[in-house]
């Protein structure tokens, strides 16, 4: 039996103890008293406090029966019904209903998340990056204890299941969210959630691992915009660890710097923002943010580096940028 119904089955028990010993002494004593004294009499014998009879059970043969019957099976029930619920406390499980229950509630409340499948190897330093960049994201896990390594002491909002139900893709909030990232080891389940998720929505945006890559054409046509395959980002990584090592050194550095947060990210110029319509010089960007412009990309989708700082911003039109994430986050706000 589940911990829920344990829950409500000691619960409706304990409820049905009361209720048929008021109907019981309601019915011994042909309803002459006010209900609330049967159930006044029926807590004090149960409980043992010790009160004194607001019904005349005293002298009263059948009525007398009734009660030590009352107390001996029903102080029974009493007893078992506290200790179970007590030790539901204590084993944590009590309290792991009411933590899903206030997390199912904060992960109702928010909007332009990311969806993060699978919290394995691939996943937990992907959560750990989101974290950095100050994104909010939301993990989908079956196994407790990758969610617990996940965690890290943090608060971490989560769903404990399979990822490939799609009730818990909307338990996740994909209708509210901004993307969906699939990390599972199996290309299979992650070619079905991918499938999934865009069925469920066509806007979203899905990054999906892949370890064969000649499933890369059947992700892209299942709904993923993007693919990456491990496999491929490891060969990459140690071919510029041979032949560039000064700039993977300097990108390390910058990732893992104690000093600060600096990323390079990206700030889309929305219609109606303060920086529509002004040069780059003009939007406070470097002098207000201390951010550098490596890029941008214009409404063409055509990438211009290191752009000049004559360059008026319109909009729809992203910026590539280098800077702390404290400030790159203000940036986006304005």
């Amino acid at each position: 039996m589940g911990i829920k119904k344990r829950l409500y089955f000691l619960l409706v028990v304990m409820f049905l103890v009361f209720l048929i010993g008021s109907f019981g002494y309601y019915l011994l004593f042909g309803g002459r008293y006010d209900f609330i004294d049967y159930v006044y009499m029926t807590v004090i014998s149960l409980t043992s406090v010790g009160y004194g009879e607001v019904i005349e059970v005293s002298g009263n043969r059948k009525a007398q029966i009734f009660t030590m019957v009352l107390i001996t099976f029903g102080m029974g029930v009493i007893v078992y019904s506290l200790s179970t619920l007590t030790a539901l406390l204590i084993e944590g499980d009590l309290t792991g209903i009411l933590r899903k229950k206030k997390m199912k509630q904060q992960i109702g409340k928010l909007h332009h998340h990311h969806i993060v499948c699978g919290g394995g190897q691939t996943g937990r330093p992907l959560l750990s990056e989101l974290s950095k960049n100050r994104e909010q994201f939301v993990l989908i896990e079956k196994d407790l204890k990758k969610i617990e390594s996940c965690a890290m002491g943090e608060d971490l909002l989560c769903i404990e299941g399979d990822a490939t139900d799609d009730q818990l893709l909307m338990d996740a909030g994909i209708d509210k969210a901004a993307g969906i990232i699939i990390t599972l080891p199996s290309d299979k389940d992650n070619l079905y959630i991918t499938m999934t998720a865009r069925m469920l929505r066509s806007d979203i945006r899905i990054v999906s691992r892949m370890t064969d890559s000649r499933m890369a054409e059947k992700f892209k046509n299942a709904g993923a915009d993007r693919v990456v395959s491990p496999n491929t980002i490891g060969a990459l990584r140690m071919a510029s660890e041979m032949i560039r090592p000064t700039v993977v050194d300097f990108l390390d550095t910058m990732l893992r710097s104690q000093q600060g947060n600096l990323r390079i990210h990206e700030i889309n110029i929305e219609k109606h923002s303060s920086m529509e319509g002004k040069p780059i010089s003009a939007s406070g960007l470097k002098d207000k943010f201390g951010l550098l412009i490596l890029g941008l990309r214009s409404t063409s989708g055509s990438i211009q580096f290191n752009p000049p700082s004559s360059e008026v911003l319109t909009n729809g039109t992203t910026l590539i940028v280098m800077g702390e994430v404290e400030n790159i986050t203000a940036a986006r706000k304005v």
